[in-house]
């Protein structure tokens, strides 16, 4: 597949499909529509001075004029860089964000709708770019596809390690990437994709938005926080489409929000993909959404776990076959780096997983088509299976680096290799993985990653996933953990820590914090910023937060 086989749909669109937007009812546009709308937008960005090769930012929120404000890129030969509109973030720290992609990216023009101006420019003033935010218009003539330069994306990374960095993908990464998830999807001719992800993230501009569009199949998309409001409408899509992907948090506020009464009339017999990453999976969460959508045709073998990130354009691994995903739980005390794991338990997601729930970790699937995974010691050397250490990437749609120069954090590359820094090992060929290396506590002498005990937690106290997160506090008196909650204190708190004194030991002192909703701040594709709220224990708690320390402290003691 090739940059002119990704862009032929907008010379030569296919009538009879297209995409619909949810509004208060379905809005559909055909391929030809979209195209010309692309191409007109194409004209008029060539008129302001757009040239092959040129950055453009695009902040315009999921809808026709934000695929024609991309597509409209492409054609012009230009590199989109798409930038997520805002949400729930105040306005200073969103216009910090934005700045920050802004002042890397160096676009020629910050493409936006007009309710976005103010914002946007705001973000390029402190940014430091001169000139206005380009309201998005449509000239009167249509351009010709121009010869694109060398970069079909600039994608950054969500900034859940750091500040954001401009991921390079290249025409080739997205050809391969856009390749391989059809090879893995099996993917036909006429398939029918769902989507509410948001189109700035790899998942949802990758793997829902790209591969279907560029294969001209029918697309029904929704704005992410129209899923937030109802989610069942969403499962209603499956009906009728046979590929969707979501993070784990989406399927379990699906099922909490979602009757079983209120989709026992849908038939989803022919929903045969559900690509399911971008955060630890929890085979708790798996189950019970198999579970709630089982009795109107589900399948477990449905489920494509997968791993992946933004520096190797999207997917590294996914599972794939009619069973479903492989669960292993590793013995807690193995979990040193470099160190080999012992399994203790096997099992597959949606059976009774036997002993304590918390500690299972799922299979990623294996890397196929080009692709290779090596897991390394600290010093770079690799280990056999079921070794605990940093995961490492090669493949094509391996990106060469970050945009204007800049170094990788925890994330980085070593010549062609990527170096993750996450963690994982190999077990019966597939990648099981447990964390971003720099999220692991050390509790005499082995590794503890906060996603298993926010696991944990999650499992013990009925708190949504996506409402609290756990966070390394370490103090000169010994190790410590926080755990910050968007909920009002209740009878949560003990519960919550005793599940985590019952995985650290009773000599790790836990602090509880309970705020509003807002004060685990996140990336924008959800993620814990696990540095920031960190610090912000040591000073910058929101005013009306409670501190809820361990009884010792509470009542004067010191450890």
């Amino acid at each position: 597949m090739t940059a002119k086989e990704l862009t032929g749909w907008l010379s030569e669109p296919r009538a009879g499909r297209g995409v619909r937007i949810a509004g208060a009812d379905w809005e559909l546009r055909e391929y030809p529509e979209i195209a010309r709308s692309a191409r007109r937008v194409a004209a008029a960005l060539i008129e302001d001075g757009v040239r092959p090769g040129d950055v453009v930012c695009v902040l315009v929120p999921t809808g026709f004029d934000a695929l024609a404000a991309f597509f409209g890129v492409w054609v012009a030969g230009a590199t989109p860089c798409l930038i997520s509109p805002p949400t729930f973030t105040a306005e200073d720290g969103y216009a910090a964000h934005v700045a920050a992609v802004l002042a890397q990216a160096a676009p020629r023009l910050a493409v936006t709708s007009p309710d976005l101006a103010p914002i946007t420019a705001r973000a390029m003033t402190e940014a430091g770019l001169a000139g206005e935010p380009w309201t998005l218009r449509e000239a009167e003539t249509e351009a010709a596809q121009v010869e694109p330069g060398e970069l079909a994306l600039l994608q950054f990374t969500s900034g859940s390690s750091g500040s954001p960095r401009g991921a390079r993908v290249t025409w080739a990464n997205l050809a391969a990437n856009i390749a391989l998830i059809r090879d893995w999807l099996d993917w036909r001719d006429g398939d029918v994709t769902a989507s509410w992800l948001p189109l700035y993230h790899d998942m949802g501009l990758i793997g829902c938005l790209l591969t279907p569009i560029t294969a001209q199949c029918d697309l029904w998309l929704m704005r992410p926080n129209q899923f937030i409001r109802e989610p069942l409408r969403w499962l209603e899509c499956m009906a009728v489409a046979q590929h969707t992907a979501a993070p784990p948090f989406a399927l379990d506020y699906t099922v909490r929000r979602v009757r079983p009464e209120q989709i026992e009339h849908l038939d989803l017999s022919g929903w045969r993909n559900l690509i399911v990453g971008a955060e630890l999976i929890d085979p708790e969460v798996l189950a019970h959404f198999a579970r709630l959508t089982e009795p109107a045709g589900f399948r477990r073998g449905a489920y494509r776990t997968a791993y992946g990130l933004a520096e190797a354009t999207l997917a590294v691994t996914a599972h794939c076959g009619d069973i479903a995903p492989l669960a292993v739980r590793p013995e807690v005390a193995t979990l040193g780096a470099g160190q080999p794991v012992t399994i203790t338990g096997l099992g597959r997601v949606g059976e009774e997983l036997p002993g304590d729930r918390a500690g299972w970790v799922v299979g990623c699937g294996r890397p196929r088509d080009g692709f290779a995974v090596r897991i390394l010691d600290d010093e770079g050397n690799p280990l056999p299976a079921r070794y605990l250490g940093e995961i490492a990437v090669t493949g094509p749609s391996v990106v060469d680096g970050y945009h204007a120069g800049r170094a990788g954090g925890s994330t980085r590359f070593a010549g062609a290799e990527l170096r993750t820094g996450d963690a994982g090992f190999l077990h019966d060929g597939q990648l099981f993985v447990l964390g971003r290396m720099g999220d692991s506590l050390k509790v005499r002498g082995r590794s503890v990653y906060v996603e298993d005990l926010e696991a944990a937690v999650a499992q013990e106290t009925g708190l949504a996933r996506n409402r609290f997160a756990v966070v390394s506090a370490p103090t000169a008196g010994g190790a410590r953990v926080a755990l910050l909650a968007e909920s009002a204190p209740g009878d949560w708190v003990p519960t919550a820590r005793k599940a985590l004194t019952a995985r650290l030991g009773q000599d790790v002192a836990v602090t509880v914090v309970s705020g509003r909703s807002g004060l685990v701040a996140r990336t924008t594709s959800g993620k814990p910023r696990r540095a920031l709220l960190g610090s912000l224990l040591a000073g910058g708690l929101p005013k009306d937060a409670q501190v809820l320390l361990p009884e010792h402290e509470a009542a004067g003691g010191s450890r």
